[in-house]
């Protein structure tokens, strides 16, 4: 069953990001994924994340897939133009990907290629119209193609938004939705009540939000998390974390409650971010 259709009949599903190498050692990547494909629903595969030069997300996900392995193809806007983006969508669903993810990526000077230039000729939200063209059977310049696509599409949406950017992540949302997008993305989650504002505003029911639930490693990882990248986690999460004698034990319990937790509160599923933890992820699946 597509995850399309996972979708469609309700099911909670579990998504696992597979970062492709900076290389082509590969195996760590497939293996990886084939130990746990019973157990995940679909598998992230980024587009060379924080500006960092990578093995492409479409290279990775052509290789999950030869593995039979159902994948989401990110696509960003900083690092090709229309004609190579179209390409690239097409490639990927000749070769059986049937998910993708449009981000507009990272800033290049975050990366580890510091003079790059982001190629930024089309916006996320005109990506978005493009993967819709596509479907129709026309590609963004209005020409004929031999065969439409049909892709299940993601985008990113900010839960930990209040206030007045809550309001303005709202109105993008919608507009994304408008644009073809089925369902969204957020930001790693370690408490509900940091996401309270977003919850009171957004129908579960009608709209596929999918939160990220990201590994812990370390203390240092977790006060960095929270005083840098305004991912609220207590200082009693860290505390437990401090006084557990394995650390590594420790987070996958912390994850585990919280895929719990999401799903109890009517969440679509979950995105699992093992930051280099991708051996443990059997072990997490196991306990959830």
């Amino acid at each position: 069953m597509h995850l399309k259709n996972k979708f469609d009949v309700g099911k909670f599903t579990i998504l696992a990001e597979m970062q492709p190498p900076k290389g082509v050692n590969v195996s760590t990547m497939v293996n990886s994924a084939v130990r746990v494909q019973n157990q995940v629903d679909a598998f992230l595969v980024p587009e060379m994340g924080n500006a960092v030069m990578r093995m492409s997300s479409l290279g990775g996900a052509m290789l999950l897939q030869g593995k039979g392995l159902e994948t989401i193809m990110q696509v960003n806007c900083r690092d090709r133009n229309r004609i190579a983006l179209q390409a690239d969508l097409l490639a990927a669903y000749g070769g059986g990907v049937l998910n993708v993810m449009g981000v507009s990526g990272e800033d290049p000077g975050l990366g580890d290629h510091h003079q790059t230039k982001a190629v930024n000729d089309i916006d996320l939200m005109t990506l978005f119209k493009a993967i819709s063209a596509l479907q129709t059977g026309k590609d963004l310049a209005g020409n004929d193609l031999s065969g439409a696509p049909s892709f299940l599409v993601g985008a990113t949406v900010n839960a930990r938004a209040t206030g007045d950017e809550l309001e303005k992540e709202l109105t993008r949302m919608a507009e994304k939705a408008s644009a073809g997008v089925d369902f969204f993305i957020a930001p790693p989650v370690f408490d509900l009540g940091a996401i309270g504002p977003f919850l009171e505003k957004v129908d579960l029911k009608k709209n596929r939000i999918i939160p990220t639930v990201m590994l812990l490693k370390s203390v240092g990882m977790a006060r960095y998390l929270d005083r840098h990248l305004n991912v609220t986690i207590s200082q009693d999460l860290i505390k437990r974390l401090m006084r557990a004698p394995d650390k590594a034990v420790e987070s996958l319990s912390i994850a585990t409650k919280t895929i719990s937790a999401l799903e109890e509160a009517g969440f679509a599923g979950v995105l699992i971010s093992a930051m280099g933890w991708e051996d443990k992820l059997q072990k997490l699946l196991d306990m959830v």
